[in-house]
């Protein structure tokens, strides 16, 4: 078959040709557009990644287009009814990164837990005293997870394995799995007033923006520590702050920031699109929490691993041989 990948990056053609053997594989860095639809005729799959807009314009211009494989979760940038309309399977990556989020999570509760930024700043400058580096225990500790989809669930997991206990707070919780799991779910005042370490791991919209705000945050249990490896706008920065300063919260650590720019999908960070319409480092360094020394933030890295992109690969390259098979996977409907 003919196969056109846009908006790719160099590292990923020689594997995608690799796995891909015994199809007319051709790859574009830029987004499809009309300008460049030349580049997709006769194509029988495209493979884009969000930048494209594959609208009723292009697709009206592809008669044998057989099929878009996303490489993304979202897929709004694609006319699904007119897709549907002209038999055009459109299939996305569902999943790629849970356990890699999970993980980074991790990394910023026991970054704080055991002072290491503050460790490895000493210890660079020939200090090796111990003084104000006391930190703590997670073992017998009650971590709080606000939302127990795929990203949730591999966080209760890894708590277990440092022997915590358990709380989470979800719309629509799954007390089966939280029996099998090993926690336990409460609803959101008591998940605040009892955790010691609360995280958050759903998406940020109308029922969710500013979850924690001003006049929730003074129901978190004193000298808890709240994480943010979801979205910014889930904590109104304010309230974060004044509960910083007044003792309320111990500390923070942060992957994403209320003000940085509008992020659909992680992998696009990693675009060079993305730089064309936010510049992170600007929002990153006029940020005032990046003063606090009871914070922790990293610059929305938590999804970045080697095998995470990787998986958004082989999802799509499972996605086209089970077309060629003919039996779709992943399937993105109206």
């Amino acid at each position: 078959m003919k196969i056109a990948f846009f908006e790719i990056e160099d590292w990923q053609k020689d594997y995608l040709i690799e796995k891909l053997a015994g199809h007319e594989l051709s790859f574009f860095t830029e987004p499809l557009s009309l300008e460049n639809i030349s580049s997709a005729t006769g194509c029988a799959i495209i493979s884009p990644f969000i930048y494209s807009q594959i609208n009723k314009d292009i697709l009206q211009k592809l008669p044998d287009l057989k099929m878009v494989s996303t490489r993304s979760t979202g897929f709004d940038h694609i006319d699904i009814q007119k897709a549907e309309e002209n038999k055009i399977a459109v299939c996305n990556v569902p999943y790629y990164g849970e356990n890699t989020v999970a993980e980074h999570t991790f990394a910023l509760i026991t970054a704080l837990s055991r002072k290491l930024t503050d460790s490895v700043e000493r210890a660079r400058k020939g200090d090796f005293t111990l003084d104000g580096l006391r930190g703590f225990d997670l073992k017998g500790k009650t971590l709080g997870i606000i939302g127990t989809g795929h990203i949730g669930l591999h966080v209760a997991r890894i708590a277990n394995g440092f022997e915590m206990e358990v709380l989470a707070f979800d719309t629509k919780p799954d007390k089966k799995l939280a029996k099998k799991i090993g926690f336990k779910y409460v609803d959101m005042e008591n998940l605040l007033a009892k955790s010691d370490i609360i995280t958050l791991h759903i998406p940020d919209n109308e029922s969710t923006h500013h979850l924690i705000n001003s006049t929730n945050i003074n129901l978190i249990k004193k000298g808890a520590y709240l994480i943010n490896t979801a979205r910014g706008g889930l904590i109104e920065t304010q309230a974060l702050l004044k509960a910083l300063s007044g003792g309320i919260l111990a500390g923070a650590g942060l992957d994403v920031l209320e003000e940085e720019c509008f992020v659909k999908e992680e992998a696009q960070l990693l675009s060079k699109e993305f730089p064309k319409t936010c510049d992170l480092k600007t929002v990153l360094q006029n940020h005032i929490l990046l003063q606090q020394k009871n914070v922790i933030i990293t610059p929305h890295n938590a999804f970045n691993s080697r095998e995470a992109l990787k998986r958004i690969l082989d999802a799509t390259v499972e996605n086209i041989n089970g077309f060629k098979a003919n039996k779709l996977i992943n399937i993105v409907k109206k």
